[in-house]
């Protein structure tokens, strides 16, 4: 079975009791902790390591997330580690925020532009986004900073993408000069 189907269901299955609980927000806030401490790169080979045994890496879990996280998310954890589906994790915790995003119709939306804009800027975009049909009730929207564009704006979200930058437009113009 491939890792995405496994942490998609693995992901399901948490949100569903965590709604079923009311504990969604606090079972986000864990997994948001638990991608974190991914990022140390020793927790994350120990994780992915086939070599350690399970009763060491529960040993692990214990210590750095007992009394950090909810009973639920606890459990969880302890029942993924006795499955032996522990080097899935860090892809569960990244499928539950997808799933965490699609229940609450969140979208994420990415704003390249040349240049810094105002907090009045981005408000105003982030209402005409919200006003669209192409994304979801609620905008989480990422701005970047990226000068190579020269000017206008790139939107990324989901699987669509809208160039609006100058670069782009030079590039089309430079492919149909070539013509």
């Amino acid at each position: 079975m491939s890792v995405i189907r496994i942490a998609s269901r693995y992901a399901k299955s948490i949100i569903d009791l965590a709604v079923e609980t009311n504990q969604l927000e606090e079972v986000l806030a864990d997994m948001k902790s638990f991608k974190k401490a991914t990022e140390n790169r020793d927790l994350y080979l120990l994780i992915k390591s086939p070599i350690v045994n399970v009763t060491k890496k529960q040993q692990v879990f214990t210590a750095l997330f007992d009394g950090k996280q909810t009973e639920l998310t606890s459990k969880f954890f302890k029942i993924v580690l006795t499955k032996g589906r522990e080097m899935y994790l860090p892809e569960i915790a990244d499928e539950f925020m997808v799933q965490y995003k699609k229940f609450k119709h969140i979208s994420s939306v990415k704003l390249i532009t040349a240049s810094a804009l105002t907090a009045e800027t981005v408000s105003k975009i982030k209402q005409k986004l919200v006003g669209s049909e192409v994304t979801d009730d609620n905008v989480e929207l990422q701005t970047e900073v990226n000068p190579d564009i020269l000017g206008g704006f790139v939107l990324d979200f989901g699987d669509r993408l809208y160039d609006a930058s100058v670069a782009h437009k030079l590039e089309e113009l430079k492919k149909e000069f070539t013509k």
